[in-house]
């Protein structure tokens, strides 16, 4: 089998894993007619994937993504994605799996390209494979990176800890030489390359546990607050269907208004999406938050009223 570059050998995992996961069970020969016809990753027209290239894989898929691939001999030899229960509850792995998945499908039918559209994401996303390897293998990486606050870019060493997206920019929540922990991203990101400095991820770091409590990617460090807001009806069905954050309740319920509860990180990100709603949304606690609220309507009115 010829050799594939990084990034195409990464997407060959994710077709790989979405093939599998897609079918329920599949056999090799299943895998390999699939394969066979896919014209965006096998530009070789090879018929199958060797019986070792295909190990190779799927010990990689489990490596990065921690999708487990096993053989159900009792069904024909047929391969299944041993822990498909995780996925389908949702997170950073099943989100990953289904949007390279979707793209892979799209580079593979030219003909759809101009009925399925997307939300573009800033060119910083060609560093996410050299970031996932990285994560990989334990490297430290060398970063030049230009952020939004400072008018010249700098140079240092970086501890990748996870990946995250958030609306439509990839970022990367690392360890630097300062204390905390903080997010960069990756459109901001001016060079990148990994060096020969290992690194050990905290046994009890936990990526999904740690943005929990936000929304977003600011203010990764601090501690989350009880947050209740009352929104009227016309806007609650909104909310209601696409809640602002994991731990939302509806507490109140009535023919006028809803109150809604959380327990998440006030950061600008939730600031956001609490302001989208406008005079159809108040916030009731904590006080200095609807505060904050207030004064900036106050300042949006003045705006307005020069």
């Amino acid at each position: 089998m010829a050799k594939l570059n990084s990034a195409l050998l990464f997407r060959s995992y994710i077709w790989l894993a979405d093939t599998i996961y897609t079918a329920g069970h599949i056999t090799r020969k299943e895998i390999d007619e699939k394969w066979a016809r896919n014209t965006s990753l096998n530009h070789h027209n090879e018929s199958h994937i060797p019986e070792r290239t295909f190990h190779n894989w799927k010990n990689a898929i489990e490596d990065m993504f921690e999708i487990v691939i096993s053989c159900d001999r009792a069904r024909g030899r047929s391969y299944y994605i041993e822990n498909a229960d995780d996925m389908e509850r949702g997170g950073i792995r099943a989100w990953m799996l289904n949007t390279f998945a979707i793209n892979n499908l799209i580079n593979e039918s030219h003909h759809l390209k101009r009925q399925i559209l997307f939300e573009k994401i800033p060119s910083g996303q060609r560093f996410l494979t050299t970031i996932i390897e990285a994560m990989r293998d334990k490297v430290q990486l060398k970063m030049t990176y230009q952020s939004f606050n400072k008018d010249y870019p700098s140079t240092f060493m970086v501890r990748p800890y996870c990946v995250k997206v958030y609306r439509q920019r990839w970022y990367m929540l690392g360890q630097s030489d300062i204390p905390h922990l903080i997010t960069y991203s990756l459109d901001r990101i001016v060079a990148l390359e990994p060096t020969d400095k290992h690194y050990m991820l905290p046994a009890n770091f936990d990526a999904e546990a740690y943005f929990a409590p936000l929304v977003g990617v600011s203010n990764v460090n601090s501690k989350p607050d009880f947050v209740t807001i009352r929104v009227e009806n016309r806007q609650a069905n909104y909310i209601r269907t696409l809640p602002l954050h994991d731990s939302q309740r509806e507490t109140e319920r009535n023919e006028d208004y809803s109150i809604f509860k959380y327990f998440v990180v006030a950061n600008y990100e939730f600031e956001q999406e609490l302001r989208v709603h406008g005079a159809a949304l108040q916030v009731l606690e904590p006080q200095w938050l609807a505060d904050r609220m207030k004064e900036e309507s106050e300042q949006v009115t003045e705006l307005y009223n020069e």
